[in-house]
């Protein structure tokens, strides 16, 4: 293995995670029978088939699932060293692969235009995943940073908040608990709760806060998105904790009404996260610190915009 080429990796790398020589072919720009061979060479080099072929699929062997690891160290560790030599010339460039929570999709991208724009020669790849998706990744370094609440203890993991996090109980804006000055818990107990799948953050902070309050909520749906929670609040299916970063616009447009209940807004933290272990480049760095230094401000900026654009919806409905 020790002559296999960068260019050979690249390919293998690339068929392995497209699972086709075809589509990986077609991403580095170069023809299937280019990709195959390649592959084959480097099998000839290790002595082991790497790919299973059926028809025009492949699969990994478990020499290829073992190359694979490897494949990505190195080429990314190549990655690294050209962000460090960029650094010395005093540029500031590279990719940064981010990871974030689905709550964290209402603020994430309006950051990132932000950081974008002022640092134009980073480039930043954005996945999003639910809360164990996310730390699953971190874990495995498919992602450099990442940004999410509830951090949770690992001693591999540093986590610091960038930007307050409060979550609230919604309900429809005709809801019969909607104008109420003021709510306890039971004054749930006849009530739906449409709530995020277990494991999640926003799930979490809701048992956590039952418990406390000795109260058996009523599940009466459980879904993935925050998009279907909010739909199915403004259809008057039931009530939800949610974090208010993702109702914003519906708040502004009395869409959904806030429940005025005990305990809640409970005040969390946005936290930016990332292995201690693994090396931070500049890039990394660079949008580590615009997320501390800026995350706030970009927020309070969208959810002023929210407001302001619903009074301008409200100015046209009752013009002067």
């Amino acid at each position: 293995m020790r002559n296999v080429t960068m260019r050979q990796l690249q390919m293998f790398l690339g068929a392995a995670e497209a699972g086709s020589f075809a589509r990986a072919a077609e991403a580095l720009h170069v023809s299937p029978a280019a990709v195959s061979f390649q592959i084959k060479q480097i099998e000839d080099m290790s002595g082991f088939a790497l790919f299973e072929r059926t028809g025009r699929h492949v699969a990994l062997t478990e020499a290829g699932e073992t190359l694979l690891t490897y494949a990505r160290i190195v080429l990314q560790a190549l990655q690294d060293s050209d962000q460090a030599l960029m650094a010395l010339r005093g540029v500031v460039g590279g990719r940064v692969t981010l990871g974030a929570v689905s709550t964290a999709k209402y603020i994430v991208p309006h950051v990132l235009a932000r950081f974008q724009a002022e640092f134009p020669g980073v480039k930043v790849n954005l996945r999003f995943g639910n809360r164990q998706q996310i730390f699953a990744a971190l874990e495995q370094g498919e992602i450099e940073l990442a940004v999410m609440g509830q951090p949770g203890d690992n001693a591999d993991v540093l986590a610091t908040p960038f930007a307050k996090h409060p979550s609230v109980i919604i309900a429809a804006s005709g809801h019969r608990l909607a104008a109420a000055p003021s709510l306890a818990f039971r004054d749930l107990a006849a009530e739906r709760l449409i709530t995020r799948e277990e494991g999640s953050g926003t799930r979490i902070l809701m048992e956590q806060a039952c418990l406390a309050a000795n109260f058996t909520p009523r599940i009466g749906m459980t879904t993935d998105s925050n998009e279907t929670i909010k739909q199915a609040v403004m259809a008057g299916m039931g009530i939800a904790a949610i974090s208010r970063h993702t109702i914003g616009l519906e708040l502004a447009l009395g869409l959904v009404k806030t429940l005025a209940v005990e305990g809640f807004p409970v005040m969390r933290s946005w936290y930016v996260v990332r292995r201690r272990s693994m090396p931070m480049m500049p890039g990394h760095l660079r949008l580590q610190a615009f997320l501390l230094q800026n995350g706030q401000a970009v927020i309070d900026g969208l959810e002023a915009g929210y407001r302001q654009a619903a009074r301008k919806a409200g100015e046209l409905d009752h013009p002067a």
